[in-house]
Parts: C-alpha cells; structure tokens; sequence
C-alpha cells in the first residue's frame, strides 16, 4: 500500500486526503503549522498548497523530499491579476520544482480538478477525473491506482513535460470560476 503525506489542510488538501483515504491508503494531512515539526515519512508527498507557498517548503524540507513522489497540484497563477501564468512559457511550475529537487520524482496532479469535484466524484453528470503528468512510469501508477480505489477516474496525461497544458487548462478553470462563468462544482471532464 503507498502511504502519502499531503502537505495543506485547506479545501484541496482535505479532499485530496479523504479521496487517497476512501480508496485504503494511509494518509497523514500536515498543516503549514505542523510542518516544521513532521517528517515526512510516506512513499509520496502531495505539495496540496498555492504555488507561491512551494520555494518555502522545498527549502526547508529538500532532504525529506529526496528519493519520495512529489506531487504539485499547483496552478502558478499570478494571484494579482488572475490574468497569466507567471512560469516561462516554454515550462511549468512542476518543471521548475523538477529541477529544484533532482533526486525527487515529481508528478503533476490534481490542478485541474476543484475540491468540490474531488469530494462528490464528480463533475456534472460525469465522474471526476484526475490528470497524471511525470516521467516515472511507476510514481504514476502508483498515484492513478491509489487516485481510482478513492473512487474517480484518473488518466496518464504523459510526460512531466505536458504539466504546462495541465497548468493552463487549470489557469482557464480557475478564471472561469473567479469570473463567476462557471461555480467551483464544476469543471472539465473526459467523457469516452
């Protein structure tokens, strides 16, 4: 069974955790207050926080998170103006966090779902699906099998590199919702 730390109690944080927690996997949430004094000792750690809060936790925490599944669920949006992304257009806030922790295996999930969707499976009359972006092969089976025994549909979306389309599909979500065009129960889904 893969056990997970999930770093951020707020909406996503806790419905990432009742989700991995639905389907049988340990999961331990740890506050941004408790996390001095957690170690972080699970298979995978869910970075459930907004990208600007992710340099802080990487500083401080790069030899826990060293060899572990790192999983950015964040959008890098410019909190401001909810107008752009503020990474490079040629990559992505999980790239960047890629490069900062060389000896982690990160993985881009969950940034295009919202916690309601998480929470009631689904999107509309659809069941929510989570999209799985990285480079190793097995960290992202092992995130899509915990993600569908929780009860949601969860697809390899590729290579860490397709991360920037994950990243802007959740940026045009996000604005839909902070625009008021579409509620925060809703949201894009895969329909075969």
């Amino acid at each position: 069974m893969t056990t997970f730390n999930v770093i951020g109690a707020g909406n996503m944080g806790n419905a990432i955790s009742a989700l991995l927690a639905a389907g049988g996997s340990q999961v331990t949430t740890i506050t941004h207050s408790e996390l001095a004094a957690t170690p972080l000792d699970a298979d995978v750690v869910v970075l459930a926080v907004p990208y600007p809060s992710i340099s802080e936790i990487v500083e401080d925490k790069r030899d826990e998170l060293a060899g572990k599944v790192v999983v950015d669920i964040s959008n890098p949006l410019n909190f401001e103006t909810f107008d752009s992304l503020v990474v490079p257009a040629d990559s992505s806030a999980a790239a960047e966090l890629q490069a900062k922790l060389p000896d982690s295996r990160v993985i881009k999930a969950f940034n295009t779902n919202f916690a309601a969707t998480l929470a009631s499976r689904s999107v509309g009359q659809n069941p929510a699906t989570v999209l799985v972006a990285g480079d190793d092969e097995g960290a992202k089976a092992a995130l899509i099998s915990a993600v569908k025994a929780g009860g949601v549909a969860a697809i390899d979306a590729g290579k860490l590199a397709r991360a920037r389309e994950l990243e802007a599909v959740g940026f045009l979500q996000l604005t839909f919702a902070v625009g008021e065009k579409i509620s925060w129960t809703a949201g894009f889904a895969l329909v075969s």
